[in-house]
């Protein structure tokens, strides 16, 4: 009774500097969202009605299905920019008629171009020792080369019906898009966390080396990320094009760098996942918030370029930070 007593007057010292480091350790990402819709409720407090929530969250679902990819890719120490580049050939694949095949097997086929990009790019990456950077960048510019060429023979078209139901419909006042994210952000949190997989790419981002010579499949585990990576840019493609209606060259163009900078703002930085996928999903609505926000104020499409700037600014400032921390 003494001691509790006596310590009591410390532990009241000391609980606003634990919960300071608690807070300090969150991503940034549960910060934001959080001061974003404080603000929204003093200065636009029409965008915190639910139907507009849902609305923003249906705008989010293609970029937090991009970053489940983006985050994996991250968290071994590796990169993917070839998000726009595959959500372009997809668009086309699907809208343009240049394939006349059922809308299920032109679904199917761009699964399949998924699984090489993603293969091609893990080659290049563990074979041939290049840097993600140059090699995801140089896949972009291909097959952005690919479909500019054939658009001049034949444009893109109407987004297939299905597509344009999971885009666009609602299952009550839920958007099916949402449930998509849903259903593919819940098991890839679950399968990392619990399966052997995982603890591999733990183990790869902590120390690659380490992992090597401890017999982990290094090789086989980048090529499964990067072909996962892919697989999810071309879900992603799938809702934007559902959504939009349309193909158009322009599809997924700013894809990649939001994906990264909300990997960052999630939490996750090279070789380490303590973000896990929650904290870059919620990233994603923030950015969409933070666009329709300013987009409430009359800024427009400039507004949003400077806003992606800022934010991919300030993902940087808050990567270059943590990583100084543990030196510290």
């Amino acid at each position: 009774m003494t001691d509790s007593i006596i310590n009591e007057p410390a532990l009241r010292s000391r609980w606003p500097r634990v919960l300071g480091a608690r807070l300090a350790n969150l991503p940034i990402s549960y910060l934001g969202t959080v001061a974003l819709l404080l603000g929204a409720g003093l200065a636009r407090p029409n965008l915190l009605q639910p139907f507009l929530l849902l609305l923003i969250l249906r705008q989010a679902a293609p970029l937090g299905i991009a970053v489940i990819g983006q985050s994996l890719c991250i968290r071994m120490l590796s990169l993917d920019l070839s998000f726009g580049g595959i959500a372009l050939v997809v668009s086309y694949i699907l809208t343009s008629g240049l394939l006349r095949l059922p809308e299920s097997e032109l679904i199917a086929l761009c699964l399949l171009f998924g699984v090489v990009v993603g293969a091609v790019n893990a080659f290049f990456i563990t074979r041939l020792r290049a840097s993600s950077v140059i090699v995801t960048l140089a896949m972009v510019l291909i097959l952005g080369g690919i479909v500019t060429a054939l658009s001049q023979y034949r444009a893109p078209g109407s987004a297939p019906p299905m597509l344009r139901y999971i885009g666009q419909a609602r299952i009550g006042i839920f958007p099916v898009s949402v449930m998509v994210w849903i259903a593919a952000l819940v098991p890839m949190a679950w399968f990392l966390r619990r399966s052997v997989f995982g603890r591999f790419v733990d183990a790869i981002g902590a120390n690659p080396r380490a992992a090597w010579a401890s017999g982990i499949p290094y090789i086989r585990t980048i090529y499964v990320g990067h072909i996962l990576s892919s697989l999810f840019a071309v879900l992603s493609a799938f809702l934007i094009v559902g959504f939009v209606g349309f193909g158009s060259l322009s599809t997924g163009a700013d894809l990649a760098l939001n994906s990264l900078a909300a990997v960052i703002l999630g939490g996750v930085t090279f070789g380490s996942g303590k973000g896990g996928v929650i904290g870059p999903a919620v990233a994603a609505f923030m950015l969409m918030f933070s666009f329709n926000l300013l987009t409430s104020f009359g800024l427009g499409e400039p507004g949003k370029e400077m806003a992606q700037g800022a934010i991919i600014a300030l993902a940087a400032i808050a990567y270059a930070a943590r990583g100084a921390a543990p030196a510290a």
